[in-house]
């Protein structure tokens, strides 16, 4: 009798436990910061409705957290940095932007979010494809003369993977400083191979960005998820590059069935570079025990012969905005949302993730609403079956406001890009989703520039000519198993 007593007194410990767990969780999700009521409310049905898997769902996907230390140490890193507004020859009159008043609220945004004020004098050249990318890259690597500095979200020992490699040792090899940092996770291939190895031996200096170490000790400690999606490369302070594409082939051979991916990348020349190197040094000094202020005191370059100057836009004004977990809340939503509701004639977006939070879908149906030619273009086949299937459930509300959706045959349209009334674009490494809006470290350039932007708008013209439109009357074809499996995994967008 005994033992029967002893089992019901246990059970109902255990159950006055998991309620007071579950309680508990609640609780913290209810008084949680900069959390949206749609992502308290699936929180909330998520820790209930499922008892055991919730409570650990929440205590590995629920909050965005890098870890204690890991977020110290970056608060201080950039605390002590020298701000780009203090670099001697900043204030030249020839470095001022040049951007119309009806754009200057855009770039009042991107400066709250990462201090960088808008500079003018730069140029840049639009490369055909992701081999041209490459072929430039490793052509100024070679080149360099100073210093080397690259991040890679993804780098894989590939064909482009290895010439980039490559061009970093021989450069190191003649006197350059060369850094590199690749994403602990994104890049893991790469990272323990033999070509970082040799990158090592031949005095490149190596970082691994957000390592993860022991998965279950990283996850008492942080999210592993959270990661550095940015691609940034910085050549000699003067040559930067920014955009959608990893160090790879576009053949991608670790998702080969989606390829070739498609991405868009612009070399610039000029101040921007000062801006790229700032958030580089934030994130490479935050993981290696090597000062580089020292070259953020350097004067800005006034003047640097180009190496590609055919076909090159000049005098450009732009301003890079670098997001990510550490930053303030809805950083890059905001940006994309003002953008959204300034477009006033056309607004062309390209991105391979949409799981948007209601503020943004609602932004580009009253674009369209209000007469705007309103254009997104997704990837057909997305190499998230998730992600696709959120995507989807907000086509009907797109196409009803006006918006035209385009879906990219020619393979994984990798593209994040965004022109506005063929003057101001936005080009980088953010995808419209949950994950670069809250979780991942992203890097953008925003610019303003009629030349630029057209060539950057007939690209989007080429990813169009290369799509299938969808029409409402398709997307009210789709089967109801197909529409009911969409709409419940986009409810799921706020933990996705």
């Amino acid at each position: 009798m005994n033992g029967i007593s002893d089992s019901v007194l246990f059970t109902t410990l255990g159950v006055a436990l998991h309620v007071m767990i579950q309680v508990l969780l609640i609780i913290r999700v209810l008084l949680k910061p900069h959390r949206d009521p749609t992502a308290r409310l699936t929180w909330v049905v998520v820790v209930i409705a499922l008892p055991i898997a919730g409570i650990f769902a929440y205590l590995l996907l629920g909050e965005t957290n890098i870890g204690r230390k890991r977020a110290e140490r970056m608060r201080l890193v950039l605390e002590q940095m020298p701000h780009v507004s203090a670099a001697p020859g900043i204030d030249a009159l020839k470095l001022r932007p040049s951007i119309p008043e009806r754009h200057a609220h855009l770039f009042q945004v991107g400066q709250s979010i990462s201090g960088f004020q808008p500079i003018g004098g730069n140029r840049a050249h639009l490369p055909p494809d992701s081999n041209a990318v490459v072929e430039s890259l490793v052509a100024d690597i070679d080149a360099a003369q100073d210093h080397v500095h690259v991040l890679f979200y993804i780098w894989l020992a590939d064909n482009n993977g290895l010439e980039v490699a490559q061009a970093l040792m021989r450069a190191a090899k003649r006197g350059v400083t060369c850094r590199a940092m690749a994403d602990d996770l994104g890049s893991r291939a790469m990272i323990h191979s033999e070509h970082w190895r040799s990158m090592q031996a031949a005095g490149v200096k190596l970082a691994r960005a957000l390592p993860i170490g022991n998965p279950i000790l990283r996850v008492l400690g942080g999210r592993i998820d959270l990661r550095n999606h940015r691609k940034i490369v910085v050549i000699d302070d003067w040559i930067t590059y920014c955009g959608s594409q990893n160090c790879a082939d576009p053949e991608f051979r670790v998702k080969a069935k989606y390829a070739p991916w498609v991405d868009m990348m612009i070399r610039f020349e000029g101040p921007i570079a000062r801006q790229n190197q700032h958030l580089f040094a934030g994130d490479w000094m935050a993981h290696v025990e090597d000062d580089i202020d020292a070259l953020l005191r350097r004067p800005i370059p006034s003047t640097a012969e180009s190496t590609n100057t055919s076909a090159a836009s000049t005098s450009i004004s732009a301003q890079v905005v670098g997001t990510g977990p550490t930053v303030r809340y809805s950083a890059m939503p905001e940006l994309f949302e003002a953008l959204i509701y300034s477009a006033r004639r056309s607004l062309v977006i390209t991105t391979p993730y949409y799981v948007p939070d209601e503020s943004m879908q609602a932004a580009l149906c009253a674009s369209a609403r209000r007469g705007v030619e309103t254009l997104i273009v997704f990837p057909q086949r997305n190499d998230s079956r998730i992600v696709a299937a959120a995507s989807r459930s907000y086509y009907a509300d797109l196409l009803a406001a006006g918006v035209r959706i385009y879906e990219y045959v020619g393979g994984l349209l990798h593209t994040k890009s965004l022109t506005l009334d063929g003057e101001i674009s936005l080009i980088g490494s953010a995808n419209m989703d949950r994950r670069s809006f809250d979780l991942n470290y992203e890097n953008n350039i925003l610019l303003y520039d009629p030349d630029l932007t057209q060539q950057i708008r007939a690209r989007q013209q080429h990813y169009l000519d290369s799509a299938l439109l969808v029409d409402a009357e398709q997307v009210a074809d789709w089967p109801r198993h197909r529409r009911l499996v969409n709409n419940t995994v986009a409810m799921l967008g706020p933990v996705l």
